[in-house]
């Protein structure tokens, strides 16, 4: 009986490391698929980002030639040159004065998952050009619903006291309502997003310079 017994434990210990093996081998199986999923998530998102892109240039370069007659616009709305791309790596503010830098940027974020940061910027920059006492009221209302408040649509990542303070800012709302917010989304981004950007694949092929083609070699 003690042989038995012993047996029939040492087939049941068994029996037991096969059931967790399996059930190991299958939490294994069950979490590849999501780490699939998030790579395909990554690589449409960055297709995403080159279509926008190449639709931005198209659309601006036929914007350009309507307005031809205009001067000194015309290069910020075709493709930098590498040499133009290369200005953006020596500050933040370059890129963002250039039209095709701060799409190719706000593209990044989105691929990122915070393009909250720029469009909140970008709506500080629009609201602090705002002369309608009415429109700044409405637009700081927007601003607040659409950033600021819990759980807001695009919730921007500030402490509570600055958001405390937007929320009685806006009670009476002026041009520096939301400066304090815009700078601290601005550093995030100069430290954080921008460094990543100028390592980004799409950047770096900006930077480089088209080869020469063989007739040009052969000369």
């Amino acid at each position: 009986r003690g042989r038995l017994g012993s047996a029939r434990l040492g087939s049941g210990m068994q029996s037991a490391l096969l059931v967790a093996v399996r059930m190991e081998r299958g939490s294994r199986r069950r979490s590849e698929p999501e780490e699939a999923d998030k790579g395909r998530m990554k690589r449409t998102i960055i297709k995403d980002w080159k279509t926008r892109l190449s639709y931005f240039l198209q659309n601006s370069s036929n914007s350009n030639k309507r307005k031809s007659k205009k001067a000194g616009k015309h290069r910020n709305y075709f493709r930098p040159s590498p040499e133009e791309a290369q200005l953006w790596s020596e500050a933040f503010d370059e890129l963002l004065a250039n039209k095709y830098g701060l799409a190719a940027f706000r593209a990044f974020l989105k691929s990122e998952f915070c393009e909250e940061n720029i469009e909140f910027w970008l709506a500080c920059e629009d609201f602090k050009k705002t002369k309608s006492p009415q429109k700044l009221t409405s637009k700081a209302k927007k601003i607040y619903n659409d950033f600021i408040e819990k759980e807001a649509p695009k919730e921007i990542n500030i402490d509570f006291q600055t958001k405390s303070m937007i929320a009685q800012n806006i009670q009476g709302p002026t041009h520096t309502c939301f400066s304090a917010a815009q700078k601290r989304v601005y550093s995030l981004m100069e430290n954080n997003s921008y460094p990543r950007f100028l390592e980004s694949e799409f950047y770096q092929e900006l930077c480089k310079k088209a080869p020469l083609s063989r007739a040009a070699q052969g000369t």
